[in-house]
C-alpha cells in the first residue's frame, strides 16, 4: 500500500514538473529583460524546490532533488539570463525545451560526450554488468555493518553511491533513448572516477560531470567574469574554483536536509571546503612548476583516492549518524529482492 502511494505521489511530482516546464515555455520565453523574466521563473523555482519533500523514498527522493531542485533551478536561473540549454536562437521545440529542463540530456548533435574509458579495456556492457554484481554483492553485505571498521564502512558508502548512480543514469538513459528516439543523451556523468591521479582530474573530469557542467555554467563563469579584471586570469581561475566548491557543498548540504530532515551540521560543507582549498592549492603548484614535475600515475592514483577516503568521513558522517545509509540499503535490499536477484 505504501508503495502505491509513492508511486502515484512520484507521478503526480512530475506532472507537476512537466506542467511548470510548459509554462515557462510559453510565458517566461515570451518576456525580455532578465529582472521581468526572473520574476516569472520564481513560482516555478519554488515549486521545484518543494517537490522533492513529498518523497519518503530516500533513493528517489535524491535523483528527483539532482533533476528538479538542482539541475532545474539552475537551468531557469541561467534562462533567466537568457544563457544555457534553454536559451536558443530559433526557438527550441517544445519536447527538446521540456526535456533539457527536467533531464541532464543533451541533443546528439550537441552533445560532447566523453569517450568512455575502462581501465581493462572491456566492452561497456562488460563492465556495467561487474559493477551490478558488486552492487548486489554490497547491499548483502552491509547488513553486517555493525561488525566493521569505519574505513570499510567509507569505502563500502563511496562504492554503493557511485555504482548505483552510475546504473540508475544508465537505465535514464535508454529510456531517454526510447521516448525521444535516440535523438537525444544523457551528458556524462561519470568517467571511471576510481583512475583519477589528481584532485582536479576528478572533480572536473571524472566525478558527477553534469553536475561540474552546470556549476561551471552558473557559478565558475560568472566569477571569474567579475574577478578576472582586478586579480588577473589565474589568480580569478583560482578563486573562482574555490567558490564553485563552496557552492556545491552548501548544496550537499540541502540535499542533506531533504533527505534527512534534520538541522544540518556542516560537515559535508566542510569537506567541499577542505577540497577546493586542496585543490587550488594543486593547480597553483602545477602552474608554479609549470607542469615540468608530474607524478607517475602508479603513485599519483593511490594518492589521489587514499585523500578521498581519508576525508571521505566528514562527506558520510551525517548520512551514517542519523541513518540514512542504512535505509538506503534496505530500499535497495527491498527492490533487488522485488526484481529477483537475492
Amino acid at each position: 500500500m505504501k508503495h502505491n502511494e509513492e508511486l502515484k505521489t512520484f507521478i503526480t511530482i512530475w506532472f507537476i514538473a512537466l506542467s511548470s516546464t510548459i509554462y515557462c515555455y510559453f510565458i517566461p520565453a515570451r518576456i525580455s529583460g532578465v529582472v521581468p523574466r526572473l520574476l516569472s521563473l520564481i513560482p516555478v523555482i519554488t515549486i521545484f524546490s518543494i517537490l522533492p519533500l513529498q518523497i519518503s523514498i530516500i533513493n528517489i527522493a535524491a535523483i528527483t532533488f539532482f533533476f528538479l531542485p538542482w539541475l532545474g533551478n539552475f537551468k531557469l536561473l541561467l534562462f533567466a539570463f537568457n544563457r544555457g540549454p534553454l536559451s536558443s536562437t530559433p526557438r527550441l521545440p517544445i519536447v527538446t525545451f521540456i526535456s533539457l529542463a527536467l533531464l541532464p540530456v543533451k541533443p546528439k548533435e550537441l552533445n560532447n560526450k566523453l569517450t568512455y574509458s575502462s581501465p581493462l579495456s572491456l566492452p561497456k556492457p562488460i563492465v556495467l554488468t561487474c559493477k551490478t554484481v558488486i552492487l548486489i554483492t554490497i547491499v548483502d553485505v552491509y547488513r553486517f555493518k555493525d561488525q566493521f571498521h569505519s574505513t570499510m564502512i567509507i569505502v563500502l558508502s563511496f562504492a554503493y553511491m557511485y555504482i548505483a548512480l552510475e546504473l540508475c543514469f544508465e537505465f535514464i538513459a535508454f529510456l531517454v533513448k526510447v521516448i525521444h528516439g535516440f535523438d537525444f543523451d544523457m551528458e556524462p556523468h561519470f568517467n571511471e572516477p576510481y583512475m583519477s591521479t589528481s584532485l582536479q582530474d576528478f572533480w572536473g573530469r571524472r566525478w558527477n560531470l553534469a553536475s561540474s557542467s552546470i556549476l561551471r555554467a552558473t557559478v565558475y563563469n560568472p566569477t571569474r567574469m567579475m574577478l578576472d579584471r582586478n586579480l588577473g586570469k589565474f589568480r580569478g581561475h583560482l578563486v573562482a574554483t574555490f567558490v564553485t566548491f563552496v557552492v556545491s557543498g552548501l548544496m550537499h548540504e540541502l540535499m542533506y536536509l531533504y533527505l534527512m530532515r534534520v538541522p544540518p551540521t556542516w560537515e559535508v560543507t566542510w569537506y567541499f571546503v577542505l577540497h577546493g582549498v586542496c585543490t587550488v592549492v594543486e593547480m597553483a603548484v602545477k602552474k608554479a612548476v609549470n607542469d615540468r614535475f608530474c607524478l607517475h600515475k602508479m603513485l599519483s592514483l593511490p594518492l589521489t583516492l587514499g585523500f578521498m577516503f581519508v576525508t571521505g568521513w566528514l562527506f558520510l558522517v551525517q548520512p551514517i549518524r542519523n541513518g540514512m545509509d542504512v535505509k538506503i540499503i534496505h530500499e535497495s535490499s527491498a527492490l533487488l529482492k522485488y526484481l529477483g536477484v537475492m
